[in-house]
């Protein structure tokens, strides 16, 4: 089984010889090392490079454990670089380099290596790459499965390989996990041993019962607004404990930092303007959102909203949770202000997209609440409905899109261009 993750390999292949250290990112078991040593390897290959000009170094390894050394290191590329040829030097788990950050620097001065690493992200953080490397370095995040790479080795229909995508997401090895139990496990063993371990050593957190309790928290709440003031009062309601606003905000960030929860912040779009607070998080994996709560809290509508936000920024899209302030003429002849919500307003660049997650619409009062937020935008900009029922795409008379769900995750329906 091997899902060849085409996305990334070409956008490794557009990095190429770009001056800067490419620098992979993502949770763990993402399939970080995999998509570095085997599947671009792989197409090095293909492209005519020598194996021998492709070094490849994991510190992880025991039988690499000197290579840990930056002299020793150093000196052992120098050494196998024998000619005037292009190198590629693969660092996996490059946290573990001692002084890494001066190693990478120095082999940025040799105008033929062209520099790829990984790090894990409990020492070497998305924050990290931009601090250390000012500047030079070049950071391709991944993420675990999107759902179309998902059907690619799934062994049943799309229906059914949904139901199994929304309760145990995309990391890789659940895949090769033949029951239930095996993948309920796993996810819940990587959640407490590995992510939130690794978030509580790097952070050197002491009240680690806090931070489980407030990702699970954000775990219940991933498609409705919250902030740290209704984090604190429901710490308060439902723990019987009290913790500060300032130390809600830095457990946010530290999840954040590890990839393991992104933030949709409100944008007030007729007023083009971001507003501070309240926002949406959405959990990176859906199976470790899952972890998190025991598998009890599965409502399908907020793990639909969650995948489609994910698609659209593995897709390239920056995206934010659509604020449309309205003027109301009531029956009585006065005006009531109110706020619609769309629910994502997608940019890359200039274009932007304003898109509305529906789990089913079975009525035409169903049909026309989906519809208000977008009409009320007033634009020229492309405005989507996407729906779980299987439907053909069609537009309607307001200029309006709605699509089916699996064919937009599919890729089998393209997204309008503004």
């Amino acid at each position: 089984m091997e899902i060849k993750r085409e996305h990334y390999i070409e956008e490794l292949k557009s990095r190429m010889h770009n001056g800067l250290i490419k620098v992979i990112t993502g949770i763990r078991r993402s399939g970080k090392s995999y998509l570095l040593f085997q599947l671009f390897y792989k197409e090095l290959l293909r492209q005519g490079v020598r194996k021998d000009h492709i070094l490849l170094y994991s510190m992880e390894g025991f039988e690499n454990k000197k290579y840990r050394n930056p002299e020793t290191l150093l000196e052992e590329i120098h050494r196998r670089m024998i000619d005037e040829g292009d190198y590629y030097i693969f660092l996996d788990e490059v946290q573990m380099l001692d002084e890494f950050e001066e190693v990478l620097n120095s082999l940025l001065h040799i105008s033929s290596a062209d520099i790829y690493v990984t790090g894990s992200n409990s020492r070497f953080l998305s924050k990290d790459v931009i601090t250390e490397f000012r500047g030079r370095g070049d950071e391709l995040h991944i993420y675990p499965f999107t759902f179309k790479e998902f059907m690619e080795v799934y062994p049943g229909d799309p229906a059914r390989g949904w139901d199994d995508y929304i309760n145990y997401g995309g990391l890789p090895l659940t895949l090769t996990m033949d029951s239930s139990q095996r993948k309920v496990s796993y996810l819940t063993s990587l959640c407490r041993e590995t992510y939130l371990k690794d978030i509580i050593e790097h952070n050197r957190i002491r009240k680690t019962q806090e931070l489980e309790d407030l990702i699970r928290i954000l775990a219940s709440s991933i498609g409705s607004f919250t902030n740290p003031s209704k984090i604190m009062d429901t710490f308060q309601s439902r723990y019987g404990t009290k913790i500060s606003l300032n130390t809600i905000k830095q457990y946010i960030d530290f999840l954040s930092d590890a990839f393991m929860v992104n933030t949709a912040h409100r944008y007030d779009v007729k007023g083009r303007k971001y507003i501070g607070s309240p926002v949406k998080y959405y959990f990176e994996d859906l199976g470790m959102r899952n972890a998190l709560l025991g598998f009890r809290q599965v409502e399908e509508p907020h793990l639909m909203e969650n995948v489609i936000y994910n698609e659209l920024r593995y897709r390239g899209y920056s995206v934010d949770v659509g604020a449309v302030r309205e003027r109301r003429k009531n029956s009585d002849g006065n005006y009531t202000n109110t706020t619609l919500e769309v629910d994502f307003v997608a940019n890359q660049g200039g274009p932007r997209i304003y898109i509305q997650s529906a789990l089913s619409i079975p009525d035409e009062e169903k049909l026309r609440q989906e519809k208000a937020s977008l009409l009320a935008l007033n634009d020229s900009f492309p405005k989507i409905i996407i729906v779980k029922d299987q439907i053909n795409p069609r537009y309607d008379e307001d200029g309006l899109t709605m699509i089916s769900l699996f064919d937009f995750l599919l890729g089998r329906a393209v997204l309008p261009q503004a």
